[in-house]
């Protein structure tokens, strides 16, 4: 059982890698890019550009996020794809405009509202990135309709503030009973090493939020993938249970209880 103490060093410890590995460019017409220590699916470090306005910043992806998918061959060309770009975005209380995600920030809230765009571009990424060839339907709705299916009670899109002050958003969780704790859910469909360590990352941050029995689960796509052990022992070394999509139904009573 990890301690206190522990866990301080680590939350401690995620703030200096944020520090450490953010460097700044300054830009023409007064603009500030950010590069920050996160990864895109193209494993190149995810940019912000930040400009002064009327007294706040203004801090945007410049269209990156959008246009890359676009380009990669997902279309943002549905109702329902459009319908679910834009709940997710709300999730952050992120902006979109001619594809452009932004937010507006003032100087106590700047590193708040920085997280939550760096949240929604990797949540943009993972919802939307559609291999043809491997995953035909977009997957937190997979997870989402097996719930359902199987009578597992749940309650979607959970936000919960952490010990540093930032918001997480989980995408379920199943509340407690007679027979068992709470659970929080996290479904990845592009399960990786970084997309790992940022769950643990938000479920470490809100360990102190929840229940002392409370459970974490990543649900893990592992349609035309094998899922490495970096990623799944990422996740056991912080009692994270990962649940293989494909291995599912092996869980079925245990969520139900």
């Amino acid at each position: 059982m990890s301690s206190v103490s522990e866990i301080s060093q680590l939350v401690d410890g995620y703030q200096k890698w944020l520090k450490d590995k953010t460097t700044l460019k300054s830009l023409h017409a007064d603009w500030v890019e950010i590069s920050t220590p996160f990864l895109d699916r193209h494993n190149d470090y995810i940019l912000l550009y930040v400009k002064a306005v009327d007294g706040g910043y203004h801090i945007t992806d410049d269209g990156h996020t959008i246009r890359d998918l676009v380009l990669s061959g997902c279309n943002l060309d549905t109702p329902k794809r459009r319908s679910l770009l834009q709940v997710t975005l709300n999730g952050f209380r992120i902006e979109e405009r001619d594809d452009v995600l932004s937010v507006r920030a003032s100087a106590d809230n700047f590193a708040l509202k920085k997280h939550s765009l760096l949240q929604a571009i990797l949540a943009v990424n993972d919802l939307f990135y559609l291999s043809s060839a491997t995953v035909l339907s977009l997957f937190k709705e997979d997870v989402e309709r097996w719930l359902a299916l199987s009578e597992i009670r749940f309650v979607p899109n959970i936000q919960i503030v952490g010990k540093t002050g930032y918001i997480h958003n989980f995408d379920f969780a199943i509340p407690s009973s007679r027979a068992a704790p709470e659970r929080i859910i996290k479904a990845i469909g592009n399960p990786n090493k970084d997309a790992a360590l940022a769950y643990v990352t938000s479920w470490v941050d809100t360990l102190d939020q929840r229940p002392a029995n409370a459970q974490a689960l990543a649900f893990l796509n592992d349609n035309g993938r094998v899922i490495g052990p970096p990623v799944l022992d990422a996740l056991r070394q912080y009692d994270i249970k990962p649940v293989i999509w494909s291995e599912r139904e092996e869980y079925r009573q245990q969520l139900a209880a």
